[in-house]
């Protein structure tokens, strides 16, 4: 059974995303990291990255891993991280983060489309802000449900299309202007429902905006599990 919560935040929400940045050139490769960096790691941002990560434990796959923003709220119970990401500019953003975490952190791959991890593998997938990004966001799930082990769970904080038909509206309007100032950031994906479709069964869910413009910052938490 799925539980769904409604929560308020007052988090400043910027809209930027820490995955796919392929084939954008200087900005996307150079600028953009170090933008993303700056923006979502303030306030309640962080807050919820570490609600998102306190349950993870055993051995985790980070997918849009970026600056490594969530690595300083890995919890103790975690005993390897594997992490996903395009970006080099990000891992060099993350150096400082990685080598003062006391949880081993190995790059593995560089898109969540195709992993190179062996199927029913990973105790825990962790993505936040990644899955509006992903070019081929149906495959990285379906990748993620792959190498994840039975009974394993998928945490995710990710923003995406609201219910309300006047901010989905301008989402839509608005998502061909992010997607090219902001990496391929998608502000209108169904994100519970691309969750759905990969065969995770969604276990537990809140949404909520933040603070800010709506089309920009309506939120789902939650975990999925491999049945």
């Amino acid at each position: 059974m799925v539980r769904l919560t409604n929560r308020r935040t007052s988090a400043r929400f910027v809209s930027v995303s820490i995955s796919d940045t392929r084939g954008m050139g200087f900005y996307a490769n150079q600028v953009l990291p170090r933008l993303i960096d700056l923006t979502m790691s303030r306030g309640e941002l962080a807050r919820i990255r570490a609600r998102v990560a306190a349950p993870l434990d055993g051995d985790v796959l980070e997918v849009g891993f970026g600056s490594g923003l969530n690595v300083p709220h890995y919890p103790a119970a975690i005993t390897h991280v594997q992490a996903v990401d395009p970006a080099t500019v990000g891992r060099k953003l993350a150096a400082k983060r990685v080598a003062s975490s006391s949880v081993p952190v190995e790059y593995v791959d560089l898109e969540g489309e195709a992993l190179s991890l062996d199927s029913n593998s990973i105790d825990h997938v962790l993505t936040t802000w990644t899955l509006c990004t992903i070019p081929d966001v149906d495959r990285a799930l379906s990748e993620i449900r792959r190498v994840l082990r039975p009974g394993g769970g998928f945490h995710f904080a990710e923003h995406g299309r609201s219910p309300d038909p006047k901010v989905a509206g301008w989402q839509d309007r608005l998502n061909p202007w992010q997607r090219r100032v902001a990496g391929g950031c998608h502000l209108n994906r169904p994100i519970d429902q691309l969750v759905l479709n990969s065969g995770l069964e969604l276990v537990r869910m809140e949404n909520y905006y933040l603070k800010g413009p709506r089309p920009f910052g309506y939120m789902f938490e939650g975990v999925a599990r491999k049945s």
